[in-house]
């Protein structure tokens, strides 16, 4: 038997001590605190597929309807993956960048964090991976920031640029340190990135040109390799963020107080 096989078959054909009762009022929650506790002990590992919903049902001591709802949750946060068809079922899974960052940017987003806080950490997390960036972008990756540049001033002249176009690129960068922590950890900023860019963009419309422009500075300093140019550079365009944000900021409390 092959070893996808034995992993998918695993968690499957486990004894029922694997999977306890649930006696919580709120089932389905602890039905999947459950299954994360048995995937952080690794008692159940990527490619095990778990019991169907009749068998979890049963070994936990609830409906089929209260295990479909646990799975759906365990499904959004990447946990698990439902496959269709003869072999289908739930499948244990590792999250992706894109999840994990998701949800640590619902957090961000939902706590009381002000767009200022979160321009003043880019600041911190952007310089400080430029060196690594510089080190470790390959070829590929600059030939795609300079097409994200290129595309970028094209909707500059049609009037279509958008703030969602500069946090792509923000993240681009970070994912050419191929780290997935330093790239989960800036894809967090991106539902605040975005607050803190069209708060920059009222107090300077124009921000998208210049902006821009130093992409594009910014991408020939990694080409060439120099990471003092390339911090300098950036560091000038999240400045100006800041101190930008910084004023509509204080527009907002003047407002506030008259």
């Amino acid at each position: 038997m092959s070893e996808v096989a034995n992993k998918s078959d695993r968690a499957g054909g486990a004894g029922d001590d694997l999977f306890r009762t649930v006696t919580s009022n709120r089932m389905s929650e602890a039905i999947v605190d459950q299954i994360r506790t048995l995937i952080r002990s690794e008692k159940l590992r990527p490619g095990d597929r778990l019991p169907s919903e009749r068998e979890l049902g049963e070994r936990m001591g609830v409906s089929r309807v209260t295990v479909r709802e646990a799975l759906r949750v365990l499904e959004a946060g990447g946990l698990i993956e439902i496959r269709v068809g003869a072999r289908g079922g739930a499948f244990v899974t590792s999250p992706t960048t894109s999840q994990v960052g998701s949800g640590l940017a619902d957090l961000i987003t939902l706590s009381p964090v002000t767009a200022s806080e979160v321009t003043e950490a880019r600041q911190v997390v952007e310089l400080g991976i430029i060196p690594i960036v510089v080190e470790r972008a390959t070829d590929e990756d600059i030939a795609e920031l300079r097409a994200m540049v290129e595309e970028h001033a094209a909707a500059l002249k049609k009037g279509q640029y958008g703030m969602p176009m500069s946090a792509a690129f923000h993240q681009r960068v970070a994912a050419c340190t191929h780290n997935n922590a330093i790239e989960m950890l800036v894809h967090s900023f991106h539902g605040p990135l975005l607050m803190s860019l069209r708060e920059a963009q009222v107090a300077a419309p124009l921000m998208g040109h210049r902006g821009t422009n130093e992409h594009r500075d910014f991408v020939e300093a990694l080409a060439a390799r120099d990471a003092d140019r390339a911090t300098e550079i950036m560091r000038t365009h999240l400045s100006r963020t800041a101190r930008r944000v910084a004023r509509v900021r204080a527009g907002q409390q003047r407002e506030s107080a008259d």
